[in-house]
């Protein structure tokens, strides 16, 4: 039992020994990875371009800003609408799900309401007798 159990720390001493190797590889190579990636980002230039011109089309700028923004209404209003639509219908399910629990709160009421009448003249049966 002993050597077995040494045969058996030994192998998994092994195996612990083959996975610190392995994160130790990927810890360099994650390493060397990102020191390249550092160098190609710090090697990239911006190049900016200006244009000078004076003449703004104003009413072709406000025209684009306008259709952005009815077009951010319009998805607005068609969310809100799938949104009050959803609610609407898992009310329907709720006010649903609540007529049926009344119905059968109500049949139960009737069911114990016939049991007691019932219990009732049995009793009084029972008394006359």
């Amino acid at each position: 039992d002993v050597d077995a159990a040494y045969m058996n720390k030994v192998e998994l001493q092994a195996k612990v020994d083959a996975l610190m190797d392995e994160i130790n590889f990927t810890r360099a190579f994650y390493e060397a990875e990102l020191a390249q990636m550092q160098t190609h980002i710090s090697d990239t230039s911006v190049v900016l371009s200006m244009d000078n011109n004076r003449n703004l089309d104003l009413d072709s700028i406000i025209a684009e800003v306008k259709a952005q923004y009815e077009e951010i209404a319009q998805r607005s209003r068609a969310e809100a609408e799938s949104w009050y639509q959803t609610k609407y219908e898992e009310l329907q399910l709720t006010a649903g799900r609540h007529g049926d629990d009344l119905r059968n709160t109500k049949q139960e009421i009737a069911e114990i309401n016939r049991m007691i009448q019932r219990l009732r003249s049995e009793i009084d049966h029972v008394k006359k007798q």
